[in-house]
């Protein structure tokens, strides 16, 4: 009975605790008043999780006095363990701070007890520097300072000079003041909140160990797999040495028995009927399977002049421009996936392009802002393909200007014209990018995509479900979800006919929905855990849809244009090593953690 009341003692102390924590004060009075009046359990005090500016004025009080003693029991019981173990902040500051307390008697005499007082806090030096010091001792910037204790008059000596200026002491104090500020804050986040913070830790962690674990299991299966055939292929390599070794010696080999074999050793690629029905005695069946097996050599294309090709698409007329961009994206879009796409995309970014390294004050990139409608489109549409790409994406992040003329282009571009969705279907790939996410959000493109869905009706399927995934994207970040205020315009989006859409919305209200957590994304984190590489290389269909060039009479287009006008040497005939690309195993039903690209779940090519 006695546990049950220290137990609700506990839980209704943090709901009072939270209460005044977000400023309830008349719904804590109340709440306090009823507990009273039905005689619950006293609320117990908060403790060590509750902080106020007392405690940072204890310390600055004996740091200005130079207690070394005193400071060293507000440090112990305020600072938590695991800060002033393993905080390299923390450490650092230490480290100065006991150099303030040593030198101080030095600096602020008070009468002839000065000397034992100095000796003391020399030998308390020495004791720090041989035990918690010890882990900087390798650190250049604290090096000097392990020879303080032997130093008979560090007041004059020139490595301990900046010590004993009148700007250090102040200095020092100024870092210990924000320091605590930061520390002592958040020290005084009310238990409730911390329990559901855990909690939702715990769900995130839970939801990652099972998908670990679902991949575990494929990986497994696959394993166990190439693990069979191995044996089969070593058990059928044993029978055919054995069967070289009987002929050597003049004994017959049967057809049964060759059949055998060859349908053992086949069995792996060929269903059971298909290799029953092949005839392995028959000379040149065997050689002919094992052949077919192979993967076969797929031809990479010519290289091109690059640099001619980008003076025109810089300097050519607005036809010339057009099928230029044209017949670059089909170099993307029709080649075969795998190794020929590989080396084409490299090709593109190895000989820059879209012109990303160039100081001109004209670029390639610069046709996004053509005059010319169709000029636009088509730049729209090879940004489109680069960015389906990982390594395309990787490239266009890298173009600082990119973002502001795409984010431009989707404003200023009609409704539903062929530009603008391009334009939102890279955007929302490169939203696979931590750094353009950010960059995305602080351009208020959240903003912008709440009030073009509100006219939904209005948009075409591709912009619709670009626009709803662009938006998911968004808003797994911290930065992202706190739109609060569009769950009802969201659920307007849900249509019948589209579950895959739906299943979207309803995650984008959860991610809305969830707590309110600080965020502690550092900008430098952006380059870092990316949700790139984990998405398979698609290239959908719509790229190629509703082509409104035509070329003139006589006029090249297309791979003719590129190999007759801008054949170049051919430098990319050496073969790349291959990337592997392993097919997407998320079920359909199966809720979305990270960003993700629609075309994943689209005819692609």
């Amino acid at each position: 009975m006695g546990e049950d009341l220290a137990s609700e003692s506990d839980l209704l102390s943090m709901i009072n605790e939270y209460l005044r924590f977000a400023e309830f004060e008349e719904t804590a009075r109340v709440f306090e008043k009823e507990l009273k009046r039905k005689g619950k359990p006293a609320l117990r005090s908060a403790g060590h999780s509750r902080r106020d500016s007392s405690a940072i004025d204890d310390f600055l009080s004996s740091f200005n006095d130079g207690d070394y003693k005193v400071f060293s029991e507000l440090w112990a019981k305020n600072i938590p363990p695991e800060i002033r173990d393993f905080d390299p902040v923390a450490q650092k500051l230490e480290f100065y701070l006991q150099i303030h307390f040593t030198i101080y008697p030095l600096k602020f005499p008070v009468g002839s007890h000065d000397k034992g007082e100095l000796e003391s806090r020399i030998t308390h030096f020495k004791h720090y520097l041989e035990t918690r010091g010890a882990a900087l001792s390798q650190t250049t910037e604290f090096l000097p300072f392990y020879a303080l204790p032997f130093v008979p008059n560090p007041t004059v000596h020139p490595s301990f000079q900046e010590l004993f200026q009148d700007s250090w002491m102040p200095e020092l104090r100024e870092k210990l003041e924000k320091f605590l500020s930061v520390i002592l804050k958040a020290s005084n986040t009310p238990r409730l909140l911390t329990l559901y913070v855990s909690f939702l830790s715990i769900q995130q962690m839970q939801l990652h160990l099972t998908e670990a674990e679902r991949k575990s299991a494929i990986h497994m299966r696959r394993f166990a797999k190439l693990q069979a055939d191995h044996h089969s292929l070593i058990g059928v390599t044993a029978e055919l040495v054995d069967s070289l070794e009987a002929t050597v010696r003049g004994k017959m080999i049967s057809p049964e028995y060759l059949q055998g074999v060859c349908m053992r050793l086949f069995s792996g690629h060929m269903r059971q009927s298909a290799a029953q029905s092949v005839d392995f005695t028959r000379p040149g069946t065997v050689s002919h399977c094992l052949h077919r097996s192979r993967p076969k050599e797929v031809p990479l294309l010519p290289s091109l002049d690059y640099e001619k090709l980008k003076k025109d698409l810089v300097n050519g007329s607005d036809q010339l421009k057009a099928l230029l961009l044209q017949a670059l994206r089909w170099r993307l879009t029709r080649s075969l996936h795998g190794e020929q796409r590989d080396t084409v995309l490299q090709a593109f970014i190895s000989n820059d392009v879209l012109e990303r390294y160039s100081s001109k004050q004209k670029t390639v990139l610069h046709l996004m802002k053509s005059k010319n409608e169709i000029v636009r489109q088509y730049m729209s549409r090879l940004i489109n393909a680069f960015a389906s790409l990982c390594g395309g994406r990787m490239y266009l992040s890298q173009m600082p200007s990119l973002l502001r003329f795409l984010l431009d282009c989707l404003k200023t571009e009609e409704k539903e014209s062929v530009t603008r969705e391009n334009v939102l279907g890279a955007l929302q790939k490169l939203s696979l990018r931590r750094a353009q996410q950010s960059a995305m959000i602080r351009d208020g493109l959240i903003g912008w995509l709440v009030k073009e869905l509100h006219d939904s009706d209005c948009l075409s399927d591709y912009t619709l479900e670009y626009a709803i995934s662009l938006l998911m994207n968004l808003c797994l970040r911290t930065q992202g979800n706190r739109y609060t205020s569009m769950e009802e315009i969201l659920r307007c989006y849900s249509k019948e006919e589209n579950p895959e859409l739906n299943r979207q919305i309803e995650f984008i209200i959860k991610q809305l929905n969830s707590a309110d957590i600080p965020e502690h994304e550092p900008e430098s984190d952006d380059e870092e855990d990316d949700d790139d590489d984990d998405e398979e290389d698609v290239m959908e269909a719509d790229l190629d849809k509703e082509e409104v060039l035509q070329p003139q009479p006589k006029e090249l287009s297309g791979e003719s244009l590129l190999t007759t006008e801008y054949l170049g040497i051919m430098t990319n005939m050496v073969k790349m090593k291959r990337r592997s690309y392993p097919p997407s195993t998320r079920s359909i039903d199966e809720p979305l953690q990270r960003p993700v690209t629609p075309s994943s779940h689209k005819n692609t090519m």
